[in-house]
């Protein structure tokens, strides 16, 4: 009895920590070169089969009847979001990862405390690292006009283990009915339109229909967690009606856990099911070895797969160190990779087959696919699909692209840089 009461704390304690270590390594497992292997036929992306396939594995519904409108660039995205702040009649969530400084943000914030003043329930929820850098007046002005501002997972002692652990969603929905997601965060890097490296090429979507009370589940999801408040009722959650000729839409929430997330598993079904073409945008892009190896998979099977990454105005080098490390893969398996140039590039969109397409928050690296929640828009259309191929084709005509030969040809220093990265890669 004695050596059970003096042994069971730390047994105990030693069995928590085997525990985690276990679920660590589950959750990288495909660190190690364990990669995905698609069981059954390949699918067609354009089709229904698609859509049950992606619904069965992340759970997120099929939803019809919605209008998506594509929006480049800070000149018409925040127009477009002030425009629906400045008209909500009930309510506005607002769920964001970065709210740093600038006239934007002070316009954003202006608009939020005017509708609150004037009834509207106003919740806003900021990501306590990725808003570090706002300026606190501006949640101060905006509590006392009526907001209710409130940070997502800040530092505690007892939360320190999940400090890496963020919420990296862009998310809007106004009055229930409209909804914004994409890549853009707000602070003036965001304002203008790709013309200097001082206002950075984003992507986002307006949405309206039924698909809007899934981008309302993920702010929910996250609300939930930050304050123990449920979002129900009209003002929340109306009645959407399925509007006109509007295609089949899933919004795609993922959250970092043991195993795979949804967001990886989504990634690999559309990669693996790709028949023509691969259109990958991604502001960081450092894959693990089963997403490289599924790229280059895809192309020698004979699928255009064309990667375009930040150029030299990446704002997180260490990110374009690591991504780069897996160009010689990629390259060799005949992938073609593109830097863009103008400035920071910090869109995140995909289209396969020009059939489906998705836009959110998830970037190709392992922070979006095991340790961020996430949410990303999949719209099954060749219209919506055209639409981003045609930006896609303009953001390829300003980059540069990488040579297999003159990259087989870089310098050692640069080899040992990329190498390098891997001992953190699981942080990337």
């Amino acid at each position: 009895m004695r050596f059970r009461a003096r042994y069971s704390w730390p047994t105990a304690i030693a069995l928590a920590g085997v525990a985690r270590y276990a679920s660590d390594s589950l959750r990288h497992r495909r660190e190690q070169g364990r990669c995905y292997e698609l069981r059954g036929a390949r699918l067609d992306v354009g089709a229904a089969e698609l859509l049950h396939a992606c619904e069965a594995l992340t759970g997120a519904p099929v939803s019809y009847g919605n209008q998506v409108e594509l929006l480049v660039n800070g000149d018409r995205i925040f127009p477009a979001l002030l425009d629906g702040i400045r008209a909500a009649e009930r309510s506005i969530d607002l769920l964001t990862y970065v709210y740093w400084q600038g006239a934007i943000a002070q316009e954003i914030a202006e608009a939020l405390c005017e509708r609150a003043r004037a009834g509207v329930a106003v919740n806003v929820l900021l990501d306590w690292v990725g808003s570090a850098k706002m300026d606190a007046s501006l949640i101060e002005r905006m509590a006392d006009a009526g907001v209710c501002v409130v940070r997502f997972r800040p530092l505690r002692p007892w939360t320190w283990r999940r400090l890496g652990n963020r919420t990296h969603r862009k998310v809007a929905v106004i009055d229930g009915r409209t909804g914004f997601i994409g890549g853009v965060g707000i602070a003036d890097e965001w304002t203008g339109d790709a013309q200097s490296p001082a206002h950075w090429r984003d992507t986002h979507v307006r949405v309206r229909g039924p698909v809007v009370r899934a981008l309302q589940g993920a702010f929910a999801e996250n609300w939930l967690e930050a304050t123990g408040e449920v979002l129900v009722g009209p003002d929340f959650l109306p009645a959407l009606d399925p509007l006109d000729g509007g295609p089949p839409m899933q919004v795609v929430r993922s959250s970092a856990g043991i195993g795979d997330t949804d967001a990886e598993a989504l990634y690999f079904l559309v990669l693996a099911s790709a028949r023509r073409s691969i259109e990958l945008t991604a502001a960081y892009f450092a894959p693990r070895p089963a997403f490289s190896g599924e790229l280059a998979a895809a192309a020698r099977r004979g699928v255009d797969v064309r990667v375009l990454v930040p150029g030299p105005h990446i704002d997180k080098e260490l990110v374009r160190v690591a991504g780069r490390h897996t160009y010689a893969e990629l390259l060799a398996g005949g992938v073609r990779i593109f830097e863009y140039q103008p400035t920071m590039l910090h869109a995140k969109s995909l289209v396969v087959d020009g059939a489906w397409a998705s836009v959110g928050s998830v970037n190709f690296d392992n922070r979006s696919f095991q340790l961020n929640d996430e949410a990303t828009l999949c719209v099954q259309d060749d219209r919506f699909a055209a639409e981003l191929r045609e930006q896609f084709a303009r953001d390829l005509a300003v980059s540069t692209e990488i040579d297999p030969a003159r990259w087989a040809g870089r310098p050692l220093t640069h080899r040992v840089r990329e190498a390098a990265t891997q001992l953190v890669r699981r942080e990337i």
